[in-house]
């Protein structure tokens, strides 16, 4: 699912205003650009700790965002792609992940909330699709939640808070 990223992939030597800018349809999503978060899994314990770092970046020239994430230090981790495509006129997402599956998704707003429909291809335990909710905050946080449609049955998937971490980096292993 979208997890819900590190080096920022535009010209550097365009003027800093353009750097920044994101097409028209992903302009809900300017207040995350450039930005990294920690996130902790509602089943983390102090015992056990499980966390997510992610970092959200501008690319293809504000046509596209990118999307890293590892958890616990490179355990797991993958790559989202957010764009519009214009032929479904709707957001489109492709998630690939450390396990070896990947996802592709439908994305659409509903109030403040960004909610992903994804097609899972080669997930080992038998996920065929995923619905991610991720919430928005007004306070520049996110919390994601998800279902995964496993063996024909919707599961409860994970929860996971993130707040701002600009000392957070994304690591694989």
């Amino acid at each position: 699912s979208i997890i819900l990223i590190t080096t920022c992939l535009f010209n550097q030597n365009e003027p800093e205003s353009t750097q920044k800018m994101l097409s028209k349809n992903l302009k809900p999503f300017q207040a995350f650009i450039s930005k990294t978060f920690k996130g902790e899994f509602a089943n983390s314990t102090l015992e056990n700790p499980v966390y997510d770092i992610s970092n959200w970046e501008r690319a293809l020239n504000g046509n596209a965002i990118r999307i890293l994430h590892s958890v616990n230090n490179g355990e797991y981790g993958g790559e989202s792609i957010i764009m519009w495509n214009a032929k479904k006129e709707s957001l489109c997402s492709w998630y690939f992940t450390t396990a070896g599956f990947f996802t592709e998704a439908t994305l659409y707003f509903e109030d403040d909330k960004l909610i992903s429909i994804e097609d899972v291809t080669g997930n080992e335990n038998g996920i065929t699709q995923v619905k991610a909710v991720i919430d928005l905050l007004p306070n520049g946080q996110l919390v994601n939640s998800s279902e995964y449609l496993m063996n024909g049955n919707w599961v409860e998937g994970h929860k996971i808070h993130y707040i701002e971490e600009p000392n957070g980096k994304v690591i694989f292993n």
